[in-house]
């Protein structure tokens, strides 16, 4: 079971004159599956980034803990898996060269085993040595995923996490996520009502943009 903690303090966001989201608060601890919903552009991506620390709110928020200590900007890549459509991978390498470099750029250990199972739960072993320019678009959002676990995260970052798979493919995604989510937080950005389904709790971006 894990102790990590994320909190969500009065945070805003604007660009520009409009409002993306305001007067936002939440918290959610230990495990288990939150979704935010919201239709396309309506903010979702923008949240998580701001979860994840890649961009920063307008005004208000966000802690991350673990074990009842605050988690600094610098060590939260540590503690985080993210998967979005936007990430980028190193198209001349292949799967496995990509997980070995990203491995060494996080400093984690690179575990071999860890990473021979993801591959088989994501149907990617038998390629893990091809290029990934060679890789559907589907093949590519899955090797995202083992780049977001390898280093088993207390908080897993899902923005659109079923995009661009078949069903086959988001079958391996929701059962992913029903395992992690037994011990780790997940975050889960959708306007997916299969992907929601899999949220115990639900925050709607809709609720959060009254200028009032």
């Amino acid at each position: 079971m894990s102790n990590y903690s994320l909190k969500a303090v009065d945070l805003s966001k604007n660009f520009g004159r409009r409002l993306i989201f305001k007067n936002l608060n939440f918290e959610i601890e230990n495990c288990g599956v939150m979704g935010i919903s919201g239709a396309n552009g309506s903010g979702k991506s923008t949240l998580v980034k701001i979860i994840a620390g890649i961009n920063s709110p307008s005004g208000g928020k966000i802690i991350h803990s673990s074990d009842g200590k605050e988690i600094t900007y610098e060590k939260l890549h540590n503690y985080i898996g993210f998967v979005s459509p936007y990430l980028v991978l190193y198209e001349e390498f292949s799967a496995w060269e990509n997980l070995d470099y990203f491995a060494k750029i996080r400093d984690v250990k690179f575990n071999n085993d860890k990473i021979e199972y993801l591959l088989n739960k994501f149907l990617l072993f038998d390629r893990k040595d091809d290029l990934v320019k060679t890789y559907s678009s589907g093949m590519k959002q899955r090797l995202k995923f083992i780049f977001a676990l390898m280093h088993s995260p207390e908080l897993i970052i899902l923005d659109e996490p079923t995009s661009n798979l078949d069903s086959a493919g988001k079958d391996s995604v929701y059962k992913i996520i029903e395992e992690e989510s037994k011990s780790s937080i997940v975050i889960l950005a959708s306007n997916e009502e299969n992907d929601l389904m899999l949220c115990s709790k639900e925050l709607k971006l809709e609720n959060y943009k009254n200028n009032k």
